[in-house]
C-alpha cells in the first residue's frame, strides 16, 4: 500500500505496519523480518534477541512479596493496594495496623469494646459510636442534668465531658501506662542484672 506524504511516497511494511519511504522499503523489509518480531501481548515491535527480556520485564506474572501469589503484571498494582490478603490495613476503631486477612476478626472483637460517652454518661460499643453520637440523648439534656448525673469530681467543662489532660489521654490510661512501664523496667533489670562473683 502506497501513500503520499507531502512530496515523499511511503509504503506500509507488512511486518511492522509502519510507513517506510518507498526507496528504502526493500532494505527495511529484509532488516525488519530478520531482526524484529511483534509482541503477541502488546503488539510492540521488539528485537528478536530481546523478546524474552521484553516479556519478562513487561508482561510476565509477578510473585507478590506479601502473599507469594503469582499475579498478572497488569493487575499487580491493584492487587497490592486493594486485594492482597496480607496487605497492611488499619482497624477503624483503634487504628492498629494489621494484615487485611485478620481485619474482620480483629474488628469483631475491637468493635465490641465500650467507651464512655461524655454527653450522656453511658458506655457505648465502638461499632455503635457513630449512630449513638447522632442520637445521643445527652446532647439535649446535658446542660440541664449533667450536675445531677455526674459526680462533682468527674465533672469537666460543663458540657458533660470529663476533663482530660493536655494531650487527650485520660488519667486512668496514663496511670496504666506508667504501671506497665514500671513493671517492664523491673523485669528488664532482673534479666540484665549482673550476678555477683
Amino acid at each position: 500500500m502506497e501513500t503520499a506524504t507531502g512530496e515523499e511516497i511511503t509504503i506500509v511494511c507488512n511486518h511492522c505496519d509502519r510507513d517506510i519511504p518507498a526507496p528504502n522499503i526493500d532494505l527495511h523489509r529484509v532488516h525488519c523480518a530478520r531482526n524484529l518480531e511483534k509482541c503477541k501481548i502488546c503488539g510492540d515491535m521488539v528485537p528478536k534477541k530481546h523478546a524474552e527480556e521484553h516479556f519478562l520485564n513487561a508482561h510476565a506474572p509477578i510473585a507478590c512479596s506479601m502473599c507469594k501469589e503469582t499475579i498478572e503484571r497488569e493487575v499487580f498494582d491493584s492487587h497490592k493496594g486493594e486485594i492482597c490478603p496480607k496487605r497492611i490495613v488499619t482497624c477503624e476503631f483503634c487504628e492498629f495496623p494489621l494484615p487485611a486477612v485478620d481485619l474482620a476478626e480483629h474488628q469483631e472483637v475491637c468493635g465490641n469494646r465500650t467507651e464512655l460517652c461524655y454527653q450522656c454518661n453511658s458506655y457505648v460499643r465502638l461499632r455503635e459510636r457513630y449512630n449513638h453520637e447522632t442520637k445521643c440523648p445527652g446532647t439535649v439534656l446535658n446542660n440541664v442534668e449533667s450536675s445531677r448525673r455526674i459526680p462533682r469530681a468527674a465533672e469537666g467543662d460543663g458540657n458533660g465531658r470529663r476533663r482530660r489532660d493536655g494531650n487527650g489521654v485520660s488519667h486512668k490510661r496514663l496511670f496504666f501506662t506508667i504501671a506497665i512501664t514500671g513493671i517492664a523496667v523491673i523485669i528488664g533489670s532482673m534479666f540484665f542484672q549482673k550476678k555477683p562473683e
